[in-house]
């Protein structure tokens, strides 16, 4: 499949290594001569320089017959025009674009074939915040993700020492549970991923990777883990697109949350959209400021502002202060790998939430869903 791309940052990057190994011919437009000189020693691909919405540039990539363009500079803007482009001048078969904006999202008629011709709109916002959701919903577990318009769910949770399934092999989970139907998928031990079968022992430590219906998880995780009831005081630190989104839907479900921002005019900005949820002015590394808003009683802490430094050391703040579960928003891969062993219970990385949205839509044939296993 001839695949172009608009825009090296790290979705970008990441697609083009990956759809690269899968044999596509694929081509990366950006700005930025350098990084892409870069790319291109490294990953089996085309690189263009220049501007992504450009019908000149679109075309020494080769668009008169790319099977797919895929829009994901960091310009909404951009994203669009180029896919309008691709349609209007080049015909391009299918076009997948990234849209940030809740302006341009709250609209959903702009994209349209008589409008602005994008066959799939991946929103990072809207995927971290459901991601976040369901990490609420079962508290304990590392990764949730649905299947089958949310029929079954595979969840991942580190088995404790004294749950009933230590010490024993995987088939004694259905021996336990005899009316539920179940499969683990995959377990890690030690940062070493085991292909389980009948016979694999659990220890304490593994994280454990299992399909089930959504009736049964709780069952399930229950032979693995602690089982707590969903948190309902809910902290949540940074008001941008995802802490906005975030509080808006806990609030739909009837949480009790409390938002902290460092900048006043969007501290004001947000409490004016908000109905219930308390908005503070003020820094969640704040240690004062943490145990004068009782962070001890705090179900989940969430940090989520643009700083992955910022997010880290808040989450492992409020863990330390008492914080039942803390969680933080990760953009640096990096980051994300050295944090197994932190305070941080949960590593999100929006990147990896993206790319396996994007993957979805790209590969053909019968594939539904793609997901990375771990944080």
């Amino acid at each position: 499949m001839k695949i172009i791309i608009l825009g090296a940052g790290q979705v970008g990057t990441s697609m083009g290594e990956i759809l690269s190994r899968e044999n596509n011919d694929v081509t990366l437009v950006d700005i930025d001569s350098e990084k892409l000189a870069g790319l291109q020693d490294r990953l089996d691909i085309r690189t263009v320089t220049g501007a992504a919405s450009h019908p000149s540039v679109l075309e020494r990539a080769g668009v008169e017959d790319a099977d797919l363009i895929l829009a994901v500079t960091d310009q909404d803007e951009v994203n669009m025009a180029s896919c309008q482009i691709a349609h209007s001048l080049f015909n391009t078969p299918k076009k997948i674009a990234r849209i940030r904006s809740a302006e341009y999202l709250s609209h959903p008629g702009i994209f349209t074939d008589n409008a602005i011709p994008i066959d799939v709109i991946i929103s990072p916002e809207h995927i971290v915040t459901q991601h976040i959701l369901h990490l609420i919903e079962y508290p304990g577990a590392l990764q949730v993700v649905h299947f089958a318009d949310d029929r079954i769910r595979l969840v991942g949770v580190r088995a404790n020492a004294d749950s009933p399934l230590i010490g024993r092999a995987l088939r004694a989970l259905r021996e336990d549970l005899p009316n539920t139907d179940s499969r683990v998928a995959a377990i890690y031990r030690q940062d070493r991923a085991i292909v389980p079968d009948g016979d694999t022992l659990i220890e304490a430590g593994d994280e454990v990777f299992f399909l089930a219906a959504r009736e049964d998880i709780q069952a399930v995780m229950s032979e693995l883990c602690a089982v707590e009831k969903p948190g309902r005081r809910i902290m949540l630190t940074g008001a941008g697109n995802i802490g906005l989104r975030l509080a808006e839907s806990l609030e739909q479900a009837h949480c009790h949350v409390k938002l902290v921002e460092r900048d006043m005019a969007r501290a004001k900005s947000v409490a004016d959209q908000l109905e219930h949820t308390v908005v503070l002015h003020g820094d969640a590394a704040d240690e004062d400021l943490m145990r004068q808003e009782n962070i001890e009683n705090v179900d989940v802490f969430c940090s989520l502002t643009n700083d992955d430094e910022a997010n880290i050391l808040s989450a492992m703040l409020a863990k330390r202060l008492g914080a039942r579960r803390s969680m933080a928003l990760v953009n640096r891969s990096a980051y994300v790998d050295l944090m197994s062993n932190t305070l941080v219970d949960v590593a999100i990385s929006p990147k990896v939430a993206t790319v396996g949205t994007l993957l979805t839509h790209v590969r053909r044939g019968d594939m539904v869903a793609v997901h990375s296993l771990r944080r």
